[in-house]
């Protein structure tokens, strides 16, 4: 039986969540479809678009994502001391961007005066509004809620379009991140859709690379690379964008099957900082969805959540064991 969401995404043991939606139907999410020869192409773009449009508005940060023919993948970070922070005005503007809200606070937005029981009941709701501003499961819902309805009125039909609940996997530590974006960010150069990570449409390596050499800059839309955290730091991946750009090419050079060797046959820098030998990182690489479910890290991190949870065994713990124990 399916665990209930709240049982698998708890903020507390982490702020960062894999995501995978995938279509239910025949009909592709966007893509080419051999059967008809009919291009769903442009529901590319409709992804990408919405997705970057909802962290602008949501307290999360999208890390990593690429759109593949018939399913998303998206790597997120719940900041909830953004949130926190945000004032009742803030709050009722961010949820009316995706929403109409109530009278009441439509009468707020419009600069109209409210009595005191109204205020309450304002300032009531708002709480509620700022808690699903954090919540990963309306951030998917208002992604895969947008799309289905294009799609559907697109395709002329009505009817469930995405399998019923997307899939999660809580990323507990930095080896776990670094592995899961990198599976992200080379689907299309597994899936043979692209030959190299920069040339991978409609992913999150994609559009770091562009920024990088026209603007000289990250995007403002993704989760940026700080390098090492120190204390006056900015918020952002303790990576460099350089490590990972690096890291990116020399996984996608090496998984592919048409060439066997590698770069370079020294360990990165960031591969030796997280513990990770370059082999295991090649299969994590090529199979982290199938390698693990519903928590990823080191299995000291899993032991500890798997106890707050008040769980006897989690599910994937041996794998997790073979490839992110130190040493």
């Amino acid at each position: 039986m399916p665990k209930p969401r709240k049982a698998l995404i708890s903020l507390d043991d982490t702020p960062y969540y894999h995501c995978v939606s995938r279509c239910v139907r025949r009909t592709f999410l966007c893509g080419d479809d051999p059967v008809t020869g009919k291009s769903f192409e442009h529901r590319c773009e409709w992804v990408e678009s919405r997705l970057l449009e909802l962290a602008g508005v949501f307290s999360i940060d999208v890390c990593a994502y690429a759109v593949m023919s018939n399913h998303t993948h998206v790597v997120l970070h719940v900041d909830r001391d953004k949130a926190q922070a945000w004032s009742l005005r803030e709050v009722v503007e961010r949820w009316h961007r995706l929403f109409a809200g109530t009278l009441i606070s439509q009468a707020f937005l419009s600069g109209k005066s409210l009595h005191e029981a109204q205020r309450a009941e304002l300032a009531q709701q708002a709480e509620v509004w700022r808690e699903r501003l954090t919540s990963i499961s309306w951030f998917m819902r208002c992604l895969n809620e947008a799309i289905a309805r294009q799609a559907n009125a697109e395709d002329g039909c009505t009817g469930r379009f995405w399998e019923g609940r997307f899939k999660s996997q809580a990323l507990l530590d930095e080896a776990a991140l670094l592995a899961c974006m990198a599976y992200v960010d080379l689907n299309p150069v597994r899936a043979k859709l692209a030959t190299t990570p920069e040339s991978s449409k409609y992913t999150s390596v994609r559009k770091r690379v562009l920024a990088a050499l026209h603007k000289q800059t990250q995007p403002v839309e993704l989760l940026p690379f700080v390098g090492n955290h120190r204390q006056d730091s900015p918020k952002g991946l303790s990576f460099s964008l350089e490590d990972y750009l690096e890291l990116m090419d020399w996984t996608g050079r090496a998984i592919r099957e048409d060439k066997a060797g590698y770069i370079d046959a020294a360990q990165l820098p960031i591969l030796q900082r997280l513990g990770l030998e370059g082999r295991s990182w090649q299969e994590l690489t090529r199979s982290f969805e199938r390698l693990f479910h519903s928590l990823v890290g080191r299995p000291d991190r899993m032991e500890v959540v798997v106890e707050t949870r008040a769980q006897r065994w989690v599910q994937g713990i041996g794998n997790c064991r073979r490839y992110f124990s130190p040493g």
